[in-house]
């Protein structure tokens, strides 16, 4: 029989955040659909937890911001 097989997890689509509580150093990633959405629980936990923008991402990987091109096809 062995051993299953272990593929990396896929990460869903959508918008990333992490939510932490302030001076933590760990905390809950929450996924959006839209950006309006992410905007919204950006306002929605400011006041009261710390949040960190993770981008977005599309078949399993992060897109890139398009000043991160711009920046490495000029150095």
């Amino acid at each position: 029989m062995g051993r299953p097989p272990v593929l990396p997890k896929k990460k869903k689509d959508g918008f990333w955040l992490d939510i932490r509580n302030k001076g933590a150093n760990s905390g809950v990633v929450i996924i959006r659909d839209s950006y309006e959405a992410m905007m919204q629980a950006v306002r929605q936990y400011e006041n009261t937890k710390d949040v960190i923008i993770l981008g977005e991402h599309r078949n399993g990987k992060k897109v890139d911001d398009g000043k991160k091109k711009k920046a490495k096809a000029e150095a």
